[in-house]
This record gives structure tokens, sequence and C-alpha cells, in this order.
């Protein structure tokens, strides 16, 4: 199950690491579109769109249908919960770290204050 779940992560965040991808997934999440309509609005070949919807559709974000000779794109039924979540948890992380930091340095700092006092 770990392996699966980390398998997927790798294909999401691989997925979501191109700025393309990304801004495919936006234009998805306002309607569905072809291929040609993406490769249009991103400025790109067929080819190049065809491999960057693969990589989204390989991660389960996006979903294609062929109906014809058009292919059409939509928002894969699987949401961002898991990779949101994997976020979360290295976020809490690294809240607890800094909140650990700031207490040192606020004992450091009054022990400085304190240290001063004494002095005078």
């Amino acid at each position: 199950m770990v392996q699966l779940s980390s398998a997927r992560l790798d294909a999401s965040f691989a997925a979501l690491s191109d700025a393309t991808r990304r801004g495919v997934l936006e234009q998805l999440g306002r309607s569905d579109a072809s291929i040609t309509e993406l490769a249009d609005r991103f400025h790109m070949t067929l080819t190049g769109m065809k491999k960057h919807v693969g990589v989204l559709e390989q991660a389960g974000l996006v979903t294609t249908r062929k109906v014809g000779r058009v292919r059409t794109c939509a928002l894969g039924r699987r949401g961002l919960e898991a990779e949101a979540a994997w976020i979360e948890g290295r976020r809490q992380v690294w809240a607890a770290r800094f909140d650990a930091l700031d207490a040192v340095v606020e004992a450091l700092q009054q022990k400085e204050k304190d240290h001063g006092r004494e002095g005078e």
C-alpha cells in the first residue's frame, strides 16, 4: 500500500511540476476541451499537447474520450486529497520545528536579558 501511495504521489507531483500541465488542469477546471483546443490555447503542437495530456492521464488527473476524430479531455475523477494530505503532514513537521526553534531563541533572548540585568 505504501508503494502504491508513493507511486501515486510521484506521478502526481511529476505531472504538477510542469507549468503547462498545471495550466491544462486549470483550463479543464473551467470546461472540458479537445486536445486541439488545448494545443491552440497553449500555443503548442498537437504532439506536444498529447504528451502533456498523457502525463496527466497517467497520474489520474485527466481523463480522455475519443468521439470520431476528436479526443476530449476532462478532469479526472480523483482529486488531490492524498497529495494535499502529504503536504499537510510535511507542513506540520516544519511548523513543529519552527515552534521549537522559536522557543530556543526566546530562551536565549531571556537569558541574555537576565544576564544584562545582573551586570548593572
